[in-house]
């Protein structure tokens, strides 16, 4: 009988648990027997590893964040620590992986693969950075998460004609803020990929006024070189030349939080049934994702090269609807 681990990796994303359900039911579907590991791969070196049935995974699928756990692991980027890991797959006989996470959890995948370990990843990042797939699991949910709070700040911006800086998760990537600052009409959109300096951000809320809104709204990503504390320092210290100022929120990790949206479920639901099937096929050493609305495998060497960039025009066409 074949046994197959999965495990959770990196930060936590809505539509995880889905990804192990299905991951879990499919290769029991098949006769395998399926083991979770807890708290990623620390969990793996420790040997937190455990059996798990049909019924462990119930109930999971609407459920936000990850049943299985996620920690950061500074060994497992050690030789020896993947060797420690392996040494506890091998104590029970599992002879595959499958890795749902991002950039740094497939870069923990591509290195057992090529220690000659079968390793399927699943592409799983709000961020929606990860080469080889178009989306990921948790990327939708997490921009609906912050638009619906833009909508609910417009009301009140609008109610006391202000401004408000709304600093969403993206400490790399700035795929959130663009997503939900154009989704949302944000009136300047600041990102790590392309600085934008506060003086310019003044001059779009000052055209905002100008062209008769009653509020205006700031998009910034965390890891923009002027995130939401150097703006607000900016408008406070010229408030009485600018003759306004910012009104702050952080949405921090709520944008992680919460049950899945549908797509997100469905994601999970597909990309892990995949990943069993690639386990089947004697396929390994890829991720599985979606490319051009099909679900599809690239190798892991190809993903982790890189960063997948982001498309600069979205960022130009907020910008036009803005005014």
């Amino acid at each position: 009988m074949r046994r197959v681990a999965l495990l959770t990796s990196g930060g936590d994303a809505p539509g995880m648990n889905a990804a192990i359900r299905s991951i879990v039911r499919s290769g029991i579907a098949r006769g395998w027997e399926m083991y979770g590991v807890r708290n990623g791969y620390a969990g793996l070196i420790s040997g937190s590893i455990a059996l798990l049935g049909a019924r462990d995974v119930g109930g999971i699928i609407q459920r936000g964040g990850t049943m299985l756990g996620s920690a950061r692991c500074r060994e497992f980027e050690t030789e020896e620590g993947r060797r420690a890991a392996l040494k506890q797959l091998g104590r029970r006989g599992i002879g595959a992986l499958v890795v749902i996470g991002g950039n740094g959890s497939q870069t923990g995948a591509h290195a057992l693969s090529l220690m000659g370990f079968p390793v399927v990843g699943v592409a799983s990042t709000i961020d929606n950075d990860l080469s080889g797939t178009d989306v990921t699991i948790g990327v939708t949910t997490a921009i609906d998460v912050a638009l619906e709070s833009i909508d609910r700040l417009k009301v009140t911006a609008a109610s006391h004609q202000r401004a408000f800086l709304v600093e969403v998760m993206g400490r790399k990537c700035g795929y959130l803020a663009l997503m939900a600052g154009l989704a949302g009409g944000a009136d300047s959109i600041v990102i790590p990929e392309q600085e934008v300096d506060p003086e310019t951000v003044a001059e779009d809320l000052r055209g905002a006024y100008a062209s008769g809104k009653a509020h205006a709204i700031v998009v910034v990503a965390e890891g923009a070189g002027n995130n939401a504390e150097r703006m607000v320092e900016f408008f406070q210290q010229n408030h009485e030349r600018l003759g306004f100022d910012l009104r702050v929120t952080k949405l921090g990790h709520i944008q992680r939080g919460g049950a899945p949206g549908a797509y997100d479920r469905l994601l999970g639901t597909l990309f892990g049934a995949a990943a069993i099937e690639r386990l089947a096929e004697g396929v390994n050493g890829v991720l599985v994702g979606m490319v051009k609305g099909e679900v599809a495998t690239t190798p892991l060497a190809e993903v982790v090269a890189c960063r997948k960039p982001l498309d600069l025009k979205m960022l130009e066409l907020a910008r036009v609807l803005a005014k």
